[in-house]
């Protein structure tokens, strides 16, 4: 057994000390790597010390839309100084748009967009520099997120749709341009079969697998802070979707994350 949580948030673990105890069940179900998801200036400087102190998490810097504020240029300048350390990041996100948690009123929101679609083309534009995957947050905002990654000329190829909610027509346009998705406990919940069509889609061969800890736990949990763990609770489901025996399905699934993040097996 051997799993990779590909998206995971292991700040509120770190900052409750309960973190050797997620670990520890994670692993007893098979996971045993885990790449912990940068969202802030809170998180990158925790997550960089969690990677060098342990050789089975990695992690990735980024600024999330919904921490993008009127002075986001401030904290984007401090993300390049972690390609300078010796514990680099695995990935640069994670990073796009977030129209679902706007305000109601429009003055307000328009406002929001603007500044989250500037800040998101600056860290395209570093993201091409980079030779490593980006991690790109969509919600209520997939026409948008294609259009400012089209216009960036970022290699498609590097890039990889976290916790896909869209459907069929969307993922095909992420595969027509070389980009990929990733699936979590959301695939469990009712009136999924949009989700359920997009993975089958895009098929085993690019399938990568997620948690985003301590969100979106699946099924029949939902209500339950999410862990680690209950990644192989999220393959068993999937797993009878897919013509393949589950320890096939679980070994494909983990060389196509270690492909993709460039992980040593």
């Amino acid at each position: 057994m051997s799993l990779i949580d590909s998206h995971c948030h292991l700040q509120s673990f770190v900052q409750k000390k309960s973190l050797d105890g997620v670990l520890s069940r994670a692993r007893s179900a098979g996971v045993n790597r885990f790449i912990t998801v940068g969202t802030n200036l809170d998180d990158w400087k925790s997550y960089q010390s969690l990677a060098h102190s342990n050789r089975d998490i990695f992690y990735s810097v980024g600024l999330h839309p919904c921490y993008v504020g009127r002075n986001w240029s401030k904290d984007v300048e401090k993300i390049p100084e972690y390609w300078d350390e010796s514990t680099q990041p695995v990935a640069f996100g994670e990073i796009g748009l977030d129209y679902f948690h706007l305000p109601k009123d429009k003055i307000k929101a328009a406002e929001i967009v603007n500044q989250q679609k500037k800040c998101f083309s600056n860290q395209l534009e570093f993201a091409s520099s980079l030779c490593c995957p980006i991690i790109i947050h969509s919600r209520n905002s997939f026409e948008d997120c294609v259009s400012l990654i089209d216009q960036s000329g970022l290699d498609w190829q590097r890039v990889v749709f976290h916790c896909f909610s869209e459907g069929k027509p969307q993922i095909q346009k992420l595969g027509d341009r070389g980009g990929r998705a990733s699936f979590t406990g959301n695939i469990t919940f009712a009136d999924n079969e949009p989700i359920l069509d997009a993975i089958r889609y895009q098929g085993i061969e690019k399938l990568m697998l997620e948690t985003d800890s301590p969100y979106l736990c699946p099924e029949p949990n939902r209500k339950s802070k999410n862990e680690p763990f209950r990644l192989r609770e999220i393959l068993i489901f999937l797993n009878s979707y897919f013509d393949e025996k589950l320890h096939t399905l679980e070994e494909l699934i983990k060389v196509n994350t270690e492909k993709f993040f460039k992980l040593s097996g």
